[in-house]
């Protein structure tokens, strides 16, 4: 199915079912949202990567008006939706400050149980250990999805948008293992290296080489 849909470009990738706040302050994303809200309609939040729209994005909707301000700006309170891939932006729409874009809704699936799972969490939980970060996943375990887990993960914004595009469960979280795989052994050797610096200047006792 395809329609148009208005966009709020954003420099962060929002994944289905998740939670974002926003503080609206410019005049066009006012207007934007005050429409969507009064009128019930999602809009559509397209990852800015280098400057560019990418062209598969998120469809959000509004919660909640959490707090108006006397000037107009906006705390609102937005749920991750479902995923679109952009066919053609609309820069000037007549009477609007924002723009819009003609969408292509995808097939997503979400539900499927993957049972490397549990692995991937276990391996975040040890990533945060390395670099010292307490971060909870707010659900038990056995409730958790790909979606739930990847911000933890470490990845960058490409790579968060690469696991955006990934549109089967089972490939989020083969995503998800490789990118663990390649980044604990960094994260321990930088903690083995912060150590190592810690000492310098300090009495060691090693055992000497027997040769």
């Amino acid at each position: 199915m395809t329609n148009f849909i208005p966009i709020f470009p954003l420099e962060i990738v929002v994944y289905p079912g998740e939670k974002l706040n926003l503080h609206v302050f410019e005049d066009k994303y006012k207007q934007l949202i005050s429409e969507c809200y009064k009128n019930k309609k999602p809009f559509g939040i397209p990852p800015v990567i280098k400057n560019k729209i990418a062209e598969t994005g998120t469809l959000v909707e509004i919660t909640k008006i959490v707090k108006q301000y006397d000037d107009g700006r906006m705390d609102i309170a937005t749920k991750g939706i479902s995923l679109y891939r952009v066919l053609e932006v609309i820069n000037s729409i007549p009477a609007k400050l924002y723009s819009g874009a003609i969408v292509k809704h995808l097939s997503n699936e979400e539900d499927s149980i993957n049972k490397h799972l549990q692995k991937i969490i276990d391996g975040i939980r040890e990533l945060h250990k390395l670099l010292h970060v307490s971060k909870e996943f707010n659900k038990p375990d056995d409730e958790l999805k790909s979606y739930d887990i990847a911000h933890h993960a470490g990845l960058s914004l490409q790579e968060e948008y690469e696991l955006l595009c990934l549109l089967r469960e089972d490939q989020r979280i083969e995503y998800l293992r490789r990118h663990l795989k390649k980044i604990i052994p960094l994260a321990a050797g930088i903690e083995s290296l912060k150590k190592k610096i810690q000492l310098n200047g300090h009495f060691k006792e090693l055992k000497g080489f027997d040769f």
